[in-house]
C-alpha cells in the first residue's frame, strides 16, 4: 500500500497560482498511508512542472523499496498495488513500463495483469503521463482538473479534506489515462489546454476481449442467461443440510476459487522481526457469513499454524439506541423486540438492526462476532484467535468525525459516514481482547498490517434486500439487471472511500470476493446458481456461498442473515432517522 500525489502545474507565477502550502498538506496526507519512506521527483520544463510523490508501505518482496522509481532517462512511476509478483511487483513493473510509450501499449500491458492497483507513470520521453486505477477500483486515486480558480492539475490517492484549493472527484476505471506534457508546455493556459492534451484509452476495446492475453481488461459482465420457467425451487426443504446434485459442482468451485484468492493474499507476507509471533493478518470480523469464511481459508494458509489472527469487531455506543432501550420504542411503526436480545445470546441468528441490547457495546455484530469466534475455536484450535473488542465511545466518534469525512472527501453522504466511522475504527484495530470468554479484557492493538475484508461477496452472489425486490418486481431478469449494475457501481459505491479510509492507518486491505478472477467465475454461473430469492432470508440469498460454508463446517455461519455494518456495529443513526443519501452539511 502507498499514498500517490501528483502535481502539474505551469511555472509561471507558480507561488500565486498553486500554494506549497497546498502541496505540502497532500503530501502529508499522502504519507500516512506509507509509513515506511517517503519520497517525491520533480521535472521542470519551460513552462511545466511536474512532480510525483510517493509513501511505501512495504507488504511486498524481501528489502525496503522506496519509490517513485525512477531511471536516468527520466522515467518515474508511483505506484500502489498489488499484482502477482514474486519480487516487488513496483521495480518489475516499471521494468516493462519504460519501453512504452503510447496509450494502447500500457492499456495491453495491464490487461494483461490482475491484482489491485492505482498508478501514476511519466515517460520522459515522449512527455506524457500515464494514470489509472485498476478495472474494479480497489485502490483510491482522485483527480482535480485545471479549472480557472485552480489552474493546476492534481491526482492523489486521499485528499486534504475538503478544501477551496481542489475539487476532487474519483478517477474513473474504464480508461488508461494519457496527459500529453509535452503539450501543455507549448501553451500559456493550462486551463484551455488541459481538454485537448487529455487522451482515454477503453479497457474494454473490442479487439482485445476474449483474447488469454487480455483477461483482466475488465470485469466480467454477468451470465444473462434466464433460468427455465418451471425452474424447482433449489432447495425443497428450504435448509443447506443437503446439497442438491446440480450444484455441487458449483459449490466445490467456488471453495476452490476463494480458497486461492485468500491463499495469494495472505501468504508472504513480510514479519517484522521485532514482531515476531505476532498476527500479520487481521479480518474485518462481524461474525456473518463472508468474513467469517475468509477466516477459516485464511487459516489453512497461514504459517506457522500458532500465530495469531485478529478478529477486528467493532461496537458504537450510539446515544440513540440506548435511549430507545430505556424509554421504549417511540415510533409506532417499528417493532420493539426485547426478547431478541436474548434469543440472540441463545444462539439465534435472527438480529436486527432496532434489537434492543442491554450493554452499551452488545451490538448485533458483537453477538455474532462471538458465538463466530467460539465456532472457529473448535474447527481450528491450533491457532490464536485475537478477537479483538473496538469499543467507540459516542464521544470520540464525534472527535474522530471531521478526520473521518476528510478521509472520505469527496464521498459526503450520511451513510458514507456510517460505513466510514465503522472502517476507521475497525482497522485502527485498538481494543481489548480476553484469553478467556470470562476473563477480563486486556488492552490490545493490532500489528496486523494486512486486512481481510469481506466486501464483494452480496453483490456478487445476490446477497442484497434490493435483489429479493427485484425478483418481485421483474422476475430473474430484474435480478440479473441488478448484479450486473452492482459490478459496474461498486468502484465509486465502496471501494475508494473504504481504501481512504483503511489506508489512514498504514494498513492495506484485500478482497478475496473481489479479484478479477472471481468475478469472472461468479459472474459466468447461472444466477439460479448463486441465489434463489423463492427461498427464505438466510437460505435463499448467497445461497451458494451458504451451502459452501456448511460444507466447511461452518454450521452457524452458513444461517447467518444479512446485517449491514453500519447496523451491526451501531455506527449508522447516533442522534436521529437521517435518511443515508442525505448529503452531511459543511
Amino acid at each position: 500500500m502507498c499514498g500517490i500525489f501528483a502535481q502539474v502545474t505551469q511555472t509561471d507565477d507558480f507561488s500565486h497560482r498553486h500554494p506549497e502550502e497546498l502541496s505540502q498538506r497532500l503530501r502529508e496526507a499522502n504519507a500516512t498511508r506509507g509509513p515506511d519512506a517517503r519520497k517525491s521527483c520533480c521535472i521542470s520544463l519551460s513552462r511545466v512542472f511536474l512532480e510525483l510523490f510517493s509513501s511505501e508501505l512495504r507488504l511486498r518482496g524481501n528489502s525496503p523499496v522506496i519509490q517513485p522509481h525512477q531511471n536516468d532517462s527520466g522515467a518515474i512511476l508511483s505506484w500502489n498495488g498489488e499484482v502477482r509478483a514474486d519480487e516487488n511487483d513496483g521495480i518489475k513493473l516499471f521494468q516493462q513500463l519504460q519501453s512504452l510509450e503510447t496509450g494502447e501499449q500500457v492499456r495491453d500491458l495491464f490487461a494483461s495483469i490482475e491484482g489491485p492497483y492505482a498508478f501514476v507513470f511519466y515517460n520522459a520521453t515522449a512527455q506524457k503521463l500515464f494514470f489509472s486505477r485498476d478495472p474494479l477500483g480497489r485502490r483510491s486515486l482522485l483527480i482535480h482538473k485545471p479549472s480557472v480558480k485552480n489552474p493546476y492539475f492534481l491526482l492523489a490517492s486521499v485528499t486534504a479534506g475538503s478544501d477551496p484549493g481542489y475539487d476532487f472527484e474519483e478517477l474513473k476505471t474504464g480508461h488508461i489515462h494519457c496527459l500529453d506534457i509535452a503539450s501543455l508546455n507549448k501553451s500559456n493556459d493550462i486551463v484551455s489546454a488541459f481538454n485537448g492534451s487529455l487522451s482515454l484509452f477503453a479497457r474494454s476495446d473490442p479487439t482485445l476481449l476474449g483474447s488469454p492475453n487480455f483477461v483482466y481488461a475488465e470485469p466480467a459482465k454477468i451470465n444473462s442467461t434466464l433460468p427455465p420457467d418451471d425452474l424447482p425451487v433449489q432447495l425443497p426443504a428450504h435448509n443447506l443440510d443437503v446439497i442438491p446434485a446440480w450444484l455441487e459442482e458449483p459449490v466445490e468451485r467456488l471453495i476452490s476459487q476463494l480458497d486461492h484468492s485468500v491463499m495469494l493474499q495472505v501468504r508472504d507476507i513480510p514479519q517484522d522481526l521485532s514482531l515476531k509471533g505476532q498476527s500479520r493478518v487481521a479480518v474485518l470480523f462481524s461474525g456473518g457469513i463472508d468474513s467469517t469464511v475468509l477466516t477459516l481459508l485464511a487459516d489453512r494458509h497461514l504459517v506457522p499454524r500458532d500465530e495469531p489472527i485478529d478478529l477486528l469487531n467493532v461496537a458504537f455506543e450510539n446515544p440513540r439506541k440506548i435511549k430507545l432501550q430505556k424509554e421504549g420504542n417511540i415510533n409506532p411503526n417499528k417493532k420493539k423486540s426485547k426478547h431478541k436480545t436474548f434469543e440472540s445470546r441463545n444462539g439465534s441468528n435472527d438480529v436486527d438492526s432496532d434489537t434492543s441490547i442491554l450493554s452499551d457495546y452488545m451490538v448485533p455484530d458483537r453477538v455474532t462476532g462471538l458465538q463466530e469466534v467460539e465456532e472457529l475455536r473448535r474447527l481450528c484450535p491450533e491457532r490464536v484467535w485475537n478477537f479483538v473488542e473496538i469499543n467507540v465511545p459516542y464521544h470520540e466518534s464525534l472527535i474522530a468525525r471531521s478526520r473521518v469525512e476528510g478521509l472520505m472527501n469527496p464521498v459526503r453522504t450520511v451513510m458514507d459516514l456510517s460505513l466510514a466511522l465503522a472502517l476507521y475504527f475497525a482497522s485502527r484495530g485498538v481494543g481489548q481482547v480476553r484469553s478467556n470468554p470470562t476473563d477480563e479484557p486486556v488492552p490490545y492493538t493490532s500489528p496486523a498490517r494486512v486486512l481481510i475484508n469481506g466486501l464483494g461477496s452480496d453483490e456478487l452472489l445476490g446477497g442484497y434486500g434490493r435483489h429479493r425486490s427485484a425478483y418481485k418486481t421483474g422476475g430473474w431478469a430484474a435480478v440479473i439487471e441488478e448484479l450486473q449494475l452492482e459490478i459496474d457501481r461498486i468502484p465509486v459505491r465502496n471501494l475508494g472511500r473504504d481504501d481512504r479510509v483503511i489506508s489512514s492507518h498504514g494498513k492495506e486491505t484485500r478482497h478475496p470476493f473481489l479479484s478479477l478472477d472471481a468475478v469472472s467465475f461468479l459472474a459466468d454461473l447461472p444466477v439460479q446458481h448463486k441465489m434463489d430469492p423463492r427461498l427464505p432470508l438466510g437460505v435463499g440469498d448467497k445461497m451458494l456461498l451458504r451451502l459452501a460454508a456448511r460444507k466447511l463446517g461452518l454450521v452457524e455461519a452458513s444461517g447467518r442473515k444479512k446485517r449491514a455494518m453500519q447496523f451491526g456495529s451501531h455506527s449508522a443513526r447516533m442522534e436521529g432517522d437521517e435518511r443515508g443519501d442525505k448529503l452531511l452539511e459543511g
